[in-house]
């Protein structure tokens, strides 16, 4: 007899062993859709960038397939375009490192932690989570290459890594990077579907551009969001699966009182 992991866990059988079943047809989830959500305030001047989803309606939330959409670039301290040959350049995974930490919180109740530690955190998933031909081509979004020196930091010097010089070169003369990535949070890293009727709140606090930039002179440099957006995964589920969810839920809270 086997021992089970949960008392009320179900008896199963491995794929492996399941010869001559048809397959099954996923009837579950009747459409899917991007939904564009953009922030509640102004994000140019380094505020927070915060966003709320309502959790209005009959359709299920994908967060393992939602996105954030940024377009940055670097000025002057005083808002001026940078000049040619300027010594400063972004860091690697710059999407995430434009950012010291991320809060997220259903229907007012936060349930990630608030530190400082979230561009770390981005950056040692990214290389870890992805094999060679990720790094080389999808997480360019992210505007992340792979350093062969990373103790480098005058992007404009000849010995320069091509990872530095690529970056530079993304957002010299103050042009503007597009970058669009996943967030490195926990409930965005799992595959399970958010229920309707959850609001979810998303506040997102700026690095300091010192934090998120390398340069070699001693000159102030700011980082402008010119644009920001989330891009929310909403699905719709059949009537009956809907319905079997809202028994299962009252069930569990009568078995919780």
């Amino acid at each position: 007899m086997a021992t089970l992991i949960h008392q009320d866990s179900p008896i199963c059988v491995k794929s492996e062993l399941d010869l001559f079943s048809i397959p099954s047809t996923q009837a579950a989830i009747e459409f899917g859709k991007f939904v564009e959500y953009f922030p509640l305030s102004n994000i140019r001047d380094g505020s927070p960038v915060e966003f709320h989803i309502s959790g209005s309606g009959d359709e299920y939330l994908d967060l393992a397939d939602s996105y954030i959409h940024v377009k940055a670039k670097i000025t002057k301290s005083d808002g001026a375009p940078l000049p040619d040959n300027e010594p400063v350049a972004p860091v690697n995974l710059f999407l995430h490192s434009l950012f010291s930490q991320v809060g997220v919180s259903l229907n007012d109740r936060i349930i990630s932690s608030a530190s400082n530690t979230y561009p770390y955190r981005a950056y040692l998933e990214t290389l870890l989570n992805y094999g060679e031909d990720a790094k080389k081509s999808l997480l360019s979004c992210e505007a992340f290459f792979k350093d062969d020196k990373p103790y480098q930091v005058d992007p404009v010097s000849e010995e320069a890594c091509e990872s530095l010089k690529k970056r530079y070169q993304l957002m010299a003369n103050s042009r503007t990077l597009d970058m669009i990535g996943q967030l490195h949070c926990d409930i965005f890293q799992q595959n399970r579907l958010m229920l309707n009727l959850v609001e979810m709140k998303i506040k997102m606090i700026r690095s300091k551009p010192n934090f998120c930039l390398l340069s070699t002179n001693n000159s102030e440099y700011n980082v402008v969001l010119e644009h920001a957006s989330l891009f929310v995964r909403k699905v719709k589920v059949s009537p009956g699966v809907s319905l079997g969810h809202a028994k299962a839920w009252k069930k569990l809270r009568q078995n919780i009182l």
